[in-house]
């Protein structure tokens, strides 16, 4: 399939979706949160893959919103002439949410390869994102407090969790640049590169390791990673034992130890897709 804002390759187990509207600094307007959404419900459903690499062209990874969403016809859904529209507000957010929690929800890692500006609503994508790579020249910038409005994505509700919460009050109030090198002193990023292009390699690399491994105990490690986050560890503890009594399966440990004696790549089975029942075929009677 063809898409507008982005190009979506996948071998090896390894979708690598790049973000391709460099003359628009890969800016974010209602084409391509569509395609977005199209991109990861597919891949949750289908799950052609075992890791997701997200990277970008051009000068920056993301400019953010594109500025033309606040004005002309884009604007209508965002409205504050009544109390009514005002009040829909919460609605439009809760599905542009529905977009970046897709991410975060995801069957399989998703690896962010970021160079140049990652700004406002690049923040948000990044930060719903499980490992984030960055190159020297990359920056982030919780951009929306510089053009008067609160960041309302996601950034202020997962950046606390990946990072010290001063250093989020720090970027949320004053709208500064927090460039790579700091970013990998506090967390934000797993390390730093020189170039783009070794950048992606390692991304590469680190998905290729993934997608050897396992997918239903991957699955089941990001499962648990995100429970503990958002859970005391005694709930977190609780959750694991009935993680692990569903998704348990000796025959990927015999396959491990096997393919370590005969000195070949282990063979695990991909996750099945998924079947709405909603979607199942069923004729009244």
């Amino acid at each position: 399939m063809t898409y507008q804002c982005f190009d979506l390759r996948i071998a090896d187990k390894v979708a690598h979706l790049v973000l391709n509207r460099p003359a628009a600094l890969n800016t974010i307007q209602p084409v391509m949160w569509r395609e977005l959404t199209t991109i990861l419900e597919d891949l949750q459903r289908n799950a052609p893959a075992r890791a997701l690499v997200i990277s970008s062209t051009g000068k920056h990874f993301t400019a953010g919103m594109a500025l033309d969403v606040f004005a002309g016809d884009s604007s209508a859904t965002i409205s504050d002439t009544t109390a009514s529209h005002r009040a829909n507000i919460v609605l439009q957010l809760e599905q542009m949410h529905r977009t970046f929690n897709l991410l975060e929800e995801l069957r399989m890692p998703v690896i962010a390869a970021i160079h140049g500006g990652c700004i406002g609503g690049g923040v948000d994508m990044v930060s719903a994102c499980d490992i984030r790579l960055a190159t020297a020249d990359a920056f982030f910038c919780i951009q929306e407090i510089n053009i008067g409005m609160t960041a309302d994505l996601g950034t202020l509700q997962r950046l606390p969790k990946l990072i010290p919460e001063g250093i989020v009050h720090e970027l949320a109030y004053t709208g500064r640049r927090l460039h790579a090198q700091r970013a990998l002193a506090i967390g934000l990023v797993n390390d730093v590169f020189d170039t783009q292009d070794a950048m992606l390699e390692a991304a590469m690399q680190m998905a290729r390791e993934i997608a050897e491994k396992p997918p239903v105990a991957i699955w089941g490690s990001k499962q648990a990673i995100h429970y503990a986050r958002d859970h005391s560890t005694q709930d977190a503890l609780r959750q694991m034992g009935w993680l692990q009594s569903g998704i348990w399966r000796t025959g990927n440990l015999v396959e491990s130890f096997m393919a370590k004696q005969q000195g070949r790549a282990p063979n695990f089975d991909d996750l099945p897709p998924l079947h709405p029942f909603a979607e199942a075929k069923y004729e009244l009677k």
